[in-house]
């Protein structure tokens, strides 16, 4: 008997391994299938369940309990045998399972009633645990139906240890048990998340519980359609509205899988492969919205998966829609088929982080975006996951890990003095810090004053006078401090509307003056915009520690009455973006455009290589260089910029972020940040620089309507000045254009590894600003092939000698040489007699 289990177990381990190798899907390195109560093993299409007789070594459990049943009562669509039988635990019991390999493990519990015995399971409650995590607490399965219990835990030793504890004159019972391991990359670390939270950080760590997989617009895929074994079902029951959606699309054959990007194992084809999709009935004035409505438990975060795949649109770039999560509009003009995700038929997917529900109803919805020809949404596939609270629980009833005994502890007399005696003892140690700090306060005379912020860790040192009653506020010092809000309504004038100079994602954008008559920039955090405190953290963080005259200076922030309030230099001439398009400003000459993208070079470079560890910005576009009195060009809004890689390391796996059109492909595909990421939204830069129009518009013919896309095809074919800025005809020297057109193209590189540093880009713009002066210190009329030939020789063979500084020598001596243009110092070093 136990050579013939062996030999099965072998049969279907090398049936998986085949069927794995040919879908190309993930190998488990640790697979336990159980079933319980089953005196034999037990076949489930191609999985075998081992019985856990008495003879298991799995189990420990102070009695055995083996049920069975020959009911046909099972109603679900899953009829499996493994209903069929169950084993009953009347005290606290516990599987326990060798894992070889440390990671992502999926927990699956298998649950189905019946009468056996004096033991009637619809009346069974009981809790579940491990030994760091709450699964289940106070728990009774459905009555009718099957119930199936999804988690995915990260385990970080050698032993799985599963608890089950009778609830009081209770008892436990389970009818099935798959621990499994999972791919790691399964779960990202941190995910997009929207107010008033900011970004989350450390799902890795999280336990999570599956709450709703659904395939939008297409039938159940069962655990047999599914690489990871995990059941879709369909939305119809979801749907708030059910006239307001169709199912009228099923492409699964024309699905791709981007590389680096969404694989069979994040979710099958059968899920890309159809969609719901807005009912529109032909009214081009629709604007509903395609609701879907789910249940969750109070007092707990969600992680939202949505997964899409443009089998709606005729061709790309058509359809632009929002997408919300409750009331917020987490992507708004949210293009499914735009290059950054891959086209046509290509599947991705995103993931968002809620904040901790006050409602047992959480909704999902998409609807069309006024940037669309036509009122139009879809949705492939969506998945809803718990993720543990702060004290490791999944279950509001139970909020800790079970310890394995002989039996339930019922020391109530334990229990009644702990839960009223600690918070009482916290309640008294409230109360006399309180009263200590109030008294300190009153013998200080407390009154408001800056507070230095730490400067990289360390203690501060206060060059600035301190704001008290009557003290004049004064911007001397270039470090950053705390400043009272009522000083800044002071400066804003009580943020009058009237002195707003921009909005963004954080909130509005205030000119302001201080009593000594400083110019500043307030920036003020909406409550209900998608950035938040991690962002707000993230720039005091960034900016206190680096200072840079191409970097915007923070002057102080204000944290007071819930308030997020960022205090920056303030700059005369608004943001590069403004002087190209979409407003009255004077154009730019394109000496002014090349000085400007230089400066935002060298601030990108010092962000790369000024400390220990790169700086990536993650937010590189126009919007977010600024200009001051002097055209000089400022890199701003820090709140997306993360560390780089260790030194050992060759890139950070985070969650994408930036701005659609800026942002680098391989990162949205890979999810892996490098410095080369800010390469690639700079190369953007340029040729939004170069263009003068949005890198994004969808009122264009298809061709156009990605400019990176676009200009690049003109590029290739040597013809950049066919598309530039009508305001620069005739007015860029051809080599100039040539040398900043390679410059852009090679920043725009597929791959990271093939881009250039922002070192290597800083010198090429140099060297495109020489060829452009080149010509303009001489005759106008003279030949401008005979003059670049006279100047270029000398240029190539330029050479980083010991006498002669190098790019990142003269990035970094740009804050000495304040008021001395870079370019005449270039031009030093190119002549022959500057050498």
């Amino acid at each position: 008997m136990m050579v013939w289990r062996v030999f099965k177990l072998l049969i279907c381990a090398l049936f998986i391994l085949c069927l794995a190798c040919f879908s190309n899907g993930f190998a488990p390195k640790d697979m336990y299938l159980v079933d319980c109560g089953s005196p034999t093993d037990t076949q489930v299409g191609n999985r075998i369940y081992v019985s856990d007789n008495s003879t298991s070594k799995y189990l420990s459990t102070p009695r055995d309990i083996l049920a069975s049943t020959n009911s046909n009562n099972i109603t679900s669509y899953d009829d499996s045998p493994l209903y069929k039988t169950a084993r009953i635990f009347n005290g606290t019991s516990s599987y326990k399972f060798s894992i070889t390999q440390t990671g992502r493990i999926w927990i699956r519990l298998y649950f189905f009633p019946f009468v056996y015995d004096n033991f009637n399971m619809d009346s069974a409650s009981f809790s579940v645990s491990t030994q760091k995590n709450v699964l289940l607490g106070n728990f009774t399965p459905e009555a009718k139906n099957p119930t199936v219990k999804e988690f995915l835990l990260n385990v970080t030793s050698g032993n799985l240890l599963i608890t089950f504890a009778p609830s009081s004159n209770s008892f436990a019972y389970l009818n099935a048990l798959e621990v499994v391991s999972a791919p790691d990359s399964l779960i990202p670390d941190d995910a997009s998340t929207f107010s008033p939270i900011g970004a989350f950080v450390g799902l890795v760590n999280n336990a999570l519980e599956t709450v709703e997989r659904v395939n939008m617009g297409g039938p159940l895929v069962s655990f047999e359609n599914d690489t990871l074994w995990r059941t879709w079902v369909n939305d119809q029951a979801f749907l708030r509205t059910p006239s307001s959606a169709v199912t009228n699309k099923s492409l699964i054959g024309a699905v791709t899988y981007p590389a680096g990007g969404a694989t069979e194992d994040i979710a099958p084809r059968t899920v890309y492969g159809t969609c719901t999709e807005m009912n529109s009935s032909g009214d081009p004035h629709s604007t509903f919205n395609v609701t879907w409505e789910f249940n969750v438990d109070l007092g707990f975060q969600y992680m939202l998966r949505l997964h899409f795949c443009d089998i709606v649109s005729d061709s790309a770039n058509q359809l632009a829609f929002n997408i919300y999560i409750n009331s917020f509009n987490v992507a708004p003009d949210f293009e499914p088929s735009s290059e950054i995700y891959g086209g046509l038929a290509t599947a991705f997917y995103m993931e968002y982080v809620t904040p901790i529900a006050t409602n047992n109803r959480l909704r999902v919805s998409i609807g069309p975006s006024a940037k669309s020809a036509y009122p139009d949404a879809f949705l492939n596939g969506l998945e809803i996951m718990k993720l543990n609270n702060s004290l490791g629980s999944l279950s509001a009833a139970v909020s800790e890990p079970l310890s394995f005994g002989k039996g339930p502890k019922k020391n109530v007399g334990m229990i009644v003095g702990l839960s009223i005696g600690v918070p009482l003892a916290l309640l008294m140690v409230v109360i006399v810090f309180l009263m200590h700090r109030r008294r300190k306060q009153e013998r200080l005379g407390h009154s408001k004053t800056w507070i230095p912020i730490s400067i990289n860790g360390g203690t501060s040192h206060t060059m600035g006078s301190k704001y008290s009653n009557g003290t004049t506020i004064s911007t001397a010092s270039n470090l950053s401090y705390r400043i009272p809000f009522t000083a800044v309504l002071e400066a804003t004038n009580d943020f009058d509307e009237s002195g707003v100079i921009g909005i963004g994602g954080f909130g509005k954008v205030y000119k302001g003056v201080l009593n000594d008559g400083t110019k500043i920039a307030v920036k003020r955090g909406n409550p209900r915009s998608q950035q938040g405190l991690a962002e707000f953290r993230t720039e005091i963080e960034m900016l206190s520690q680096f200072r840079h005259r191409h970097l915007v200076s923070l002057i102080g922030y204000c944290d007071e009455k819930n308030e997020m309030i960022l205090i920056y230099e303030y700059m005369e001439n608004g943001t590069v973006k403004s002087h190209l398009y979409g407003s009255d400003l004077p154009s730019l000459n394109w000496k002014q455009r090349l000085e400007i993208c230089i400066g935002a070079a060298r601030g990108l470079h010092y962000l790369h290589t000024g400390s220990s560890k790169a700086i990536i910005h993650r937010d590189v576009k126009s919007a977010n260089i600024l200009l001051d009195e002097n055209f000089l060009a400022k890199v701003a809004d820090f709140g997306l910029s993360k560390s780089g890689p260790e030194v050992d390391q060759t890139h950070v796996s985070t969650a994408v972020k930036g701005s659609f059109g800026y942002l680098d492909p391989e990162y949205f595909r890979r999810q892996q940040l490098t410095e080369k990421s800010d390469v690639y939204s700079f190369g953007v830069v340029l040729l939004e620089v170069l263009c003068a129009r949005p890198v994004i518009d969808p009122s264009l013919p298809r061709e156009m309507v990605n400019l990176a896309e676009w200009a690049m095809k003109w590029q290739k074919k040597g013809q950049l000045e066919q598309i530039i800025d009508s305001n620069l005809v005739g007015k860029i020297r051809p080599d100039s254009l040539r040398k900043y057109g390679e410059t852009a193209e090679k920043c725009l590189a597929d791959f990271g590894v093939d881009r250039p540093s922002m070192g290597d880009v800083l010198w090429n713009l140099e060297y495109a600003l020489q060829l452009q002066e080149a010509v303009i210190q001489n005759d106008p009329e003279e030949n401008s092939t005979n003059v670049i030939g006279e100047l270029s020789p000398q240029v190539n063979n330029f050479n980083h000698t010991d006498d002669t500084p190098s790019v990142v020598e003269m990035s970094r001596m740009d804050d000495d040489l304040s008021g001395i243009s870079m370019s005449r110092v270039f031009s030093q070093l190119v002549k022959s007699e500057g050498r």
